[in-house]
């Protein structure tokens, strides 16, 4: 893929839309572009957090450990990110990433991370909706799981 694509590519992505092309070429060319197969491993519950991961391509599961074993709690699919939790409250993994179809990601470092949402707030503004949106997410699947158990 040609860097203009991969510019392309990252001004499809909600949280990048609103930066300028050079500065999503700087991006394209600090990030690191990963191919998976099904059933691999972005990264583990509880690893220490070093990068976010955009999907670029294909499918992931996200997998939290109960005690009747993983469960999955969400699919992630293209232009989504993943893994920023970590990063941003310093913390071990919240949950496990799987390949479930052949995937592309775009792994984005921590330094880079962090200058980016320096340099542009609005991404910490996009940031912060999807954060909330899964926080609303999860609370609504939560009244329901508790809804089912005294039914």
């Amino acid at each position: 893929m040609s860097m203009q694509e991969e510019v392309e590519l990252l001004k499809n992505i909600p949280l990048f839309a609103k930066i300028d092309p050079s500065k999503l070429k700087l991006l394209a060319f600090a990030s690191e572009r990963l191919t998976y197969a099904v059933d691999d491993i972005l990264f583990d519950q509880g690893d220490i957090g070093d990068a976010a991961y955009i999907i670029i391509g294909g499918e992931a599961e996200v997998l939290v450990a109960t005690p009747g074993g993983p469960l999955v709690v969400a699919t992630l699919k293209q232009n989504e990110i993943v893994g920023e939790i970590a990063i941003l409250c310093n913390v071990p993994r919240t949950a496990t990433v799987r390949a479930k179809t052949q995937l592309t990601a775009l792994r984005i470092t921590k330094d880079l991370f962090f200058s980016l949402v320096v340099e542009f707030p609005e991404i910490a503004v996009e940031i912060m909706r999807e954060l909330a949106h899964r926080l609303d997410r999860t609370t609504k699947q939560l009244q329901e799981a508790v809804a089912q158990g005294q039914g």
